[in-house]
């Protein structure tokens, strides 16, 4: 169920974000949106690769200016979640790949790791999504640190490959898009908030 409410929030974001412009007069002096931060580390050594086949036919090869990379614990603790945002495609429009990796926790590595795979394509009104992660598996994963903001504040770099077998489904259910392989360097964040409510043991599912 988390899962599920996850997407559908997913989408409502999308479905406002792709909304038409209201029609009533702008403020007089708005305040200018923050820009979006690109780039994944001070050392510009982000990627993502991966190949879509399916309902679309995508070979994705992303450098670090190109990203835009946030990451963290799973909502249930059960190991990490690493989100990494393509290039910027014009009217808002990007695609952004979320890899729930169960098993692991902060800094640790691992081999064989059960991987939720959520594929979102903002401005478009699109998310497609494994539910489950059950279909999709990191082969190998690594973390290193490499920034520490605060004392109770710290960034890894997380390094993974794997593969799919089972696709990621639309919320239509009428397209299915399979990633048969990716690669990414991306990162997360830990607190020591985090670090409490940490469970690598609990099985429940989440993106």
């Amino acid at each position: 169920m988390l899962l599920r409410a996850w997407i559908a929030a997913c989408a409502a974001a999308l479905a406002v974000s792709s909304a038409p412009e209201s029609k009533a007069a702008p403020p007089q002096d708005p305040a200018p949106a923050p820009a979006a931060k690109s780039g994944c580390f001070v050392a510009g050594d982000g990627y993502l690769r991966a190949r879509l086949r399916g309902a679309l036919e995508l070979d994705l090869d992303w450098k670090d200016a190109q990203m835009q990379c946030e990451g963290g614990p799973r909502p249930s603790g059960n190991g990490v979640r690493v989100s990494i945002g393509g290039p910027a495609r014009g009217e808002g429009r990007r695609i952004r790949i979320v890899f729930g990796i169960a098993g692991v926790t902060e800094g640790a590595g691992g081999h064989a790791l059960r991987t939720n795979v959520t594929i979102l394509f903002e401005g478009e009104q699109r998310v497609f999504a494994t539910l489950g992660d059950d279909k999709c598996t990191v082969d190998s994963l690594t973390q290193r640190r490499v920034e520490t903001l605060g004392g109770d504040h710290a960034i890894y770099r997380v390094e993974a490959r794997g593969f799919c077998l089972g696709p990621a489904t639309s919320l239509s259910r009428d397209e299915r898009v399979l990633m048969t392989s990716f690669d990414f360097a991306g990162r997360v964040e830990f607190s020591d908030d985090d670090r409490h409510d940490l469970k690598p043991q609990n099985p429940k599912v989440d993106p």
